[in-house]
């Protein structure tokens, strides 16, 4: 069996996905402000993600600066796809529609400034692909809100299940017979934190 590479920390780096300017924009204020987000690998990700699995009702929990609703809302351009996304801080929102349009994607995507929690018991459209990255603790809240919200055979995608709490979510989508999971820890770069897990789960 070959051998793996010589600090495949640094070999991985060297792969990160080219991204446009205002993007890093956005990360050296991350970085710069301590703001979370997923970074380009899992930015790219979550494109391909969505592109492949032609999604075109994109939910996502936890909007921060938009980083993450950006990628997305690319990835359904070509099907005339839309995101819904939620964010709880108004001013953290306010910073959002503000780089939405910046990218030119204002149109496409769709914030309310609200609890996420809350509003998955307002929603009723039936969603291609949904993105959560809130607080840990309520990914397991959450979950079952998904069962009506999540088309049969979307895509569910949680980031940081690597976080202790997400420990309850993690062991529930596992167990439920509705949901086929997998669970990835990996290295990835210029994402908060580099070590995390995800998980991708389809809704049976």
């Amino acid at each position: 069996m070959s051998a793996i590479v010589d600090n495949p920390e640094a070999y991985f780096t060297q792969f990160v996905p080219d991204r446009n300017a205002f993007l890093m924009e956005l990360e050296e204020e991350a970085r710069r402000e301590a703001i979370p987000i997923i970074g380009p690998v899992v930015g790219e990700f979550l494109f391909i993600l969505a592109r492949v699995s032609a999604a075109k009702r994109i939910l996502e929990l936890g909007t921060a600066t938009g980083y993450s609703a950006i990628f997305l809302a690319s990835a359904c351009e070509n099907v005339n796809g839309r995101v819904v996304t939620l964010e709880q801080d108004a001013a953290m929102a306010k910073r959002a529609l503000k780089n939405f349009k910046t990218a030119g994607l204002q149109e496409r995507i769709e914030l309310r400034v609200c609890d996420a929690l809350q509003e998955l018991a307002t929603l009723e459209t039936a969603f291609d692909l949904i993105f959560m990255d809130i607080e840990k603790a309520d990914y397991h809240r959450a979950l079952p809100y998904f069962q009506n919200l999540l088309r049969k055979g979307g895509l569910l995608v949680v980031d940081n299940v690597a976080f202790k709490g997400a420990d309850g979510f993690n062991r529930a989508v596992a167990a439920q017979p509705d949901w086929r999971s997998v669970f990835l820890f990996s290295y990835l770069p210029f994402h908060s934190p580099e070590y995390d897990g995800i998980c991708l789960a389809i809704r049976q």
